[in-house]
């Protein structure tokens, strides 16, 4: 999966913000990619372990052991089965919203549009970078040969965004 070339997403400039759209197509029916994003055995596969309290103002809780991040926001936005939003913040930083949208792309492929806002000041580059290799490890996931962290993806995607945002 750490040769799939760069696909990047959409960059759009808020006077505050910057917000990055990626879209991917798996072929996995919805409940499979839906229960990819939200079922705690299957996070760890692909993100970090942790849980998702599935309803509007549920925990998020994510523990990304080997940085020492850990991520405990609220979920924002539901909707059960298509809608998950919650920030990519730690307690006390800057809301950074990560919203996940699923569309079903005929009776066996999904589409995932992934809306990641970044706070004007930060490496939104750094940051789409990262969603670009944790989206790289969920489709290997989905495959069920889970990957580790692709860092050559990451580092190329990182100076293609910083490039996009120059």
């Amino acid at each position: 999966m750490t040769d799939t070339p760069l696909v990047l997403g959409q960059v759009s400039r808020q006077s505050d913000t910057v917000q990055v759209v990626m879209t991917r197509t798996f072929d996995h029916a919805l409940a499979t990619v839906w229960a990819a994003l939200t079922e705690p055995a299957r996070l760890g596969q692909w993100l970090a372990p942790g849980e998702i309290e599935l309803h509007q103002g549920g925990r998020a809780r994510l523990d990304f052991i080997d940085s020492g991040t850990t991520i405990d926001s609220q979920v924002s936005a539901f909707k059960p089965g298509v809608l998950l939003e919650y920030s990519w913040s730690e307690p006390g930083e800057p809301l950074r919203p990560v919203r996940w949208e699923l569309q079903a792309d005929g009776p066996a492929a999904t589409r995932l549009v992934l809306t990641l806002t970044v706070p004007a000041g930060e490496d939104a580059g750094r940051a789409a970078a990262g969603w670009e290799a944790h989206l790289e490890m969920l489709a290997a996931a989905l495959e069920d040969v889970p990957i580790k962290f692709p860092f050559e993806h990451f580092k190329a995607a990182r100076e293609a965004y910083r490039a996009l945002l120059a």
